[in-house]
C-alpha cells in the first residue's frame, strides 16, 4: 500500500502561530504596503527613548520579546536592528516594509518596558515640571540630565543629519524637547488601554 505523507515545512507560517498578545492591537487597512513612514519613525523614536532611560536597552527589548513569546518575530539583535532601520530618518535606513505583525511586536515590547519604568518616567516628568516652573536649568537634576544627554547622543549617532526632519533638531534644546515629548508618550503607554491607544495614534491621518 502506498501512503502519501505531507510534511509541514518547519518555516511554514502555520508552524509558528501568531502570538495571541498581538491580537489586542487592531489591524488598520494597510497590510499590502506595510506601516507608513510616520509610524515607523515614531516606533523607533519611542525605542530610542527607552534606550536612553535604561542602559542595555536593546538587551531588555530582546528579553522582553522572549518573555512575551515574540521571539519568532524578533529573533535576535540583528533582526531588531533591521526592523528599527525601517525608520527613514536613520543613517542605516533600509528600504524594506515594516509589516504590521513586526510593528505590533515592537509596540507591545515598548509598552511593557514602559510599564516597568512607570515610576521613573513619572519622576522625570515631575522633575522637569518643577524645574521649568522655577526656571532652573535641567542639568541641575542628575537623572533627568542623564536621560537627556543619552537621548541626544543616541539621536545624533543614529539619525541622518541630511534628512530635513532630522536637521530641525540641530540644538540641544530642540532634542531635549523631543526627548521630553517621547517621555510623555511612554507614560501614555502605561495607562489603561495605553498600548492600544498608542498603537492607534500611530496611524492617525494615515488611513481613511
Amino acid at each position: 500500500m502506498n501512503l502519501s505523507v505531507s510534511v509541514m515545512p518547519t518555516n511554514s507560517p502555520l508552524a509558528q502561530p501568531k502570538p495571541m498578545i498581538l491580537d489586542s492591537l487592531p489591524d488598520p487597512p494597510i497590510s499590502d504596503r506595510g506601516c507608513p513612514s510616520r509610524s515607523r519613525q515614531q516606533i523607533d523614536l519611542i525605542l530610542l527613548a527607552i534606550e536612553a532611560l535604561e542602559l542595555g536597552g536593546s538587551e531588555a527589548m530582546l528579553l522582553m520579546a522572549q518573555e512575551l513569546e515574540l521571539q519568532n518575530i524578533i529573533k535576535n539583535r540583528v533582526v531588531l536592528w533591521r526592523l528599527r532601520c525601517t525608520n527613514p530618518l536613520r543613517r542605516s535606513y533600509t528600504r524594506r516594509p515594516l509589516r504590521l505583525e513586526e510593528a505590533k511586536a515592537l509596540v507591545v515590547i515598548a509598552s511593557y518596558l514602559a510599564r516597568r519604568m512607570t515610576v521613573l518616567i513619572r519622576q522625570l516628568l515631575l522633575a522637569y515640571q518643577q524645574l521649568n516652573e522655577k526656571q532652573i536649568p535641567l542639568e541641575q537634576h542628575f537623572r533627568l540630565s542623564e536621560y537627556l544627554e543619552r537621548f541626544r547622543a543616541h539621536f545624533r549617532s543614529r539619525m541622518n543629519p541630511r534628512r530635513a526632519k532630522v536637521s530641525i533638531y540641530n540644538t540641544d534644546q530642540k532634542l531635549n524637547e523631543l526627548a521630553l515629548s517621547l517621555l510623555s508618550q511612554l507614560l501614555f503607554c502605561t495607562g489603561t488601554s495605553g498600548m492600544q491607544r498608542f498603537w492607534t495614534s500611530l496611524f492617525d491621518g494615515e488611513v481613511s
